[in-house]
């Protein structure tokens, strides 16, 4: 119970981070055309936060379902890397029920704050630092949507960039501190901008919602940075190769 709670305190200020976050999903999924109960179970069962708005920008722009499952397992790809280095740091007795229960909320914030803890991570203090974030999740979509059909047009067009904003607070800090990310950024930027404005491939932009737009410029950002490292790699055993043959002359 002790670990229970010590996962709740630890929770505690990811949930009320989460609130303005998802008040702002529940204002612009029932403006998109969700009633309020829709848009907080999407919230209640996803906990995906940039996913959830990607998904909802598909649905309403009348994405086929493989184009919307593409994108938000795209989108959702970093949740697997986590859940395998996570894997490595619980319990090794937990039975797979409690992982999958794990699993359902394993937040770029909650898997850094259970990657920081000494030792094994335990069932107990891993539900008890899910259950604020879930909480704080689901209450502020639901506070969202209620609010919608209060606040005036002008104010709800004002949360309307919440979500490119919400975008560039996830790119900006690791591209600052990698020039390989920030590389593949502006490059699936360019690509996404090739989509959108140069007539013979806008077609790929208007297609549904956009995600293969998505879904390829960030496949070939990726590729290109994975490329030029591959080619630095390549130079550099030549350059030591040529070197070590110098050597013998």
């Amino acid at each position: 119970m002790n670990e229970f709670v010590r996962g709740i305190k630890k929770g505690f200020p990811i949930c009320l981070g989460y609130i303005p976050v998802s008040f702002t999903f529940g204002l612009i999924a029932v403006k998109m055309g969700f009633n309020p109960l829709e848009a907080t179970l999407i919230s209640l069962t996803n906990m995906a936060s940039a996913g959830q708005f990607a998904g909802i920008r598909l649905i309403e722009g009348g994405a086929p379902y493989i184009e919307l499952v593409v994108t938000t397992f795209v989108i959702n790809l970093r949740y697997m890397l986590m859940s395998l280095s996570l894997s490595q740091k619980v319990e090794s007795d937990i039975p797979f029920y409690k992982r999958a229960v794990m699993a359902f909320c394993i937040t770029d914030e909650v898997f850094a704050l259970a990657a920081l803890e000494k030792g094994d991570v335990k069932f107990p203090f891993f539900g008890g630092l899910m259950s604020t974030p879930i909480i704080g999740w689901t209450l502020g979509t639901f506070l969202g949507a209620i609010a919608s059909s209060l606040l005036p047009p002008m104010l709800q067009g004002c949360f309307g960039i919440a979500l490119y904003c919400m975008f560039i607070a996830i790119i900006i800090p690791p591209a600052r501190k990698g020039r390989k990310v920030a590389i593949a950024v502006i490059v699936s930027a360019l690509f996404s901008c090739l989509f959108k404005y140069v007539p013979a491939l806008s077609f790929i932009s208007k297609s549904g919602g956009g995600g293969w737009a998505i879904i390829i410029s960030a496949i070939l950002g990726a590729a290109l940075c994975a490329s030029i490292k591959e080619i630095k790699r390549t130079l550099k055993k030549k350059r030591l190769t040529l070197v070590k043959g110098d050597s013998h002359v």
